[in-house]
């Protein structure tokens, strides 16, 4: 390992060259309390960067190892694996070592993460291998900005030609349900990225953050069986659906979440830019005024309509998802004075307290 001069940053940085089959450079860390760490990375071949952590599990040793590749996660014995693609030119890596660890460990053949109680106890050291170089290598409490913007440059890089960020997994939400196949979207998934999008433009004033959020009301226009998120109740109302299954399931907190993202945007677009993101919020507000009362058990709610779309039992929704509905509704009705809101979050509490509709 060798400091030079990076003649694009204007200053001296790390540069390293270790073969992957070696043990790689090594710089000590030992930091105890923050588990927080950043590092501005530039391969110049595919190599890897990994933490050693002293663990709460009788004090062992386990490797957290970045990879220059696209391979998700993977665990094997005492070592973590995450791959963080290429990275050929500078970018910054942050990373939450609690989660990666936990996460690691915890992983397993279901989509559950198995409990797990193992913590870091302290960061020991990190071990570059391959050739490339490093930069402001530091350790914190949080980085709340800089997940956010990894976040935000994330969505800028992956989104699609039509507007949408697929969702590469199969999903089977219920018997009765076609399965989702890979390459789906989900109108959450878009409502909540172009919320993000919205406010990394409002930090940065960057057009290119506004700009991908405009084209992420692209799938709001196209019904599921076209590839989009829309779907039309009782051929009437408009609803923009978390999964956009056949027959279409009408999800409650999705279309939430996917309406909170358009109110997002039209405030922040303006008048023309934000013109069909106010034509899709205004029309789904009315669905949502017209339909949350078929969500209302008397003592609780109801996640989705599948007792309608299938005719088989309503799907409770569990008091997380109860709770959910409320505080989205409470947000809804400091953006829209609708009584509708204020009357619905006031009955729906109270089933928190044990209140029932009164029977006949």
């Amino acid at each position: 390992i060798a400091s030079v001069a990076d003649k694009s940053r204007f200053t001296n940085v790390k540069q390293f060259i270790a073969p992957e089959t070696s043990e790689g450079v090594s710089l000590q860390l030992g930091n105890t309390k923050d588990f927080i760490i950043s590092f501005d990375l530039k391969f110049l071949t595919n190599g890897s960067v990994s933490v050693v952590l002293e663990t709460t599990e009788k004090n062992q040793l386990f490797t957290v190892h970045y990879v220059s590749n696209t391979q998700l996660i993977a665990f094997k014995e005492r070592d973590i694996y995450y791959g963080i693609g290429p990275r050929t030119s500078w970018s910054t890596v942050t990373r939450d070592l609690v989660t990666d660890l936990r996460k690691g460990v915890g992983l397993s053949n279901t989509k559950a993460v198995k409990p797990t109680k193992i913590m870091p106890k302290k960061v020991v050291r990190l071990i570059a291998k391959g050739k490339g170089f490093l930069d402001n290598i530091t350790i914190s409490t949080t980085a709340h900005m800089a997940a956010f913007f990894a976040a935000s440059d994330w969505l800028v890089r992956n989104q699609d030609e039509k507007g949408g960020w697929p969702i590469m997994v199969t999903r089977k939400l219920g018997e009765g349900f076609k399965s989702l196949e890979p390459g789906w979207y989900s109108a959450m998934a878009q409502g909540q990225a172009i919320s993000t999008l919205v406010r990394a433009y409002l930090l940065t004033k960057d057009h290119i953050f506004l700009n991908s959020a405009l084209r992420a009301t692209a799938p709001y226009k196209f019904l599921s069986e076209q590839h989009g998120v829309k779907a039309v109740f009782m051929n009437k109302h408009d609803w923009y659906e978390e999964y956009p299954t056949t027959p279409s399931s009408f999800v409650l907190n999705g279309f939430m979440y996917s309406l909170i993202g358009l109110y997002d945007l039209k405030e922040t677009a303006g008048e023309k830019l934000g013109k069909e993101a106010r034509s899709l919020y205004e029309r789904g507000m009315e669905s949502l005024k017209a339909m949350l009362p078929l969500y209302d058990t008397g003592s609780g709610t109801i996640y989705d309509l599948r007792h309608f779309m299938l005719g088989i039992a309503p799907n409770l929704a569990r008091w997380d998802y109860h709770t959910t509905h409320i505080n989205q509704l409470q947000l809804l009705s400091t953006i829209d004075e609708s009584p509708i809101f204020k009357e619905f979050v006031k009955r729906w509490k109270s089933y928190l307290k044990g209140s029932r509709a009164k029977h006949n």
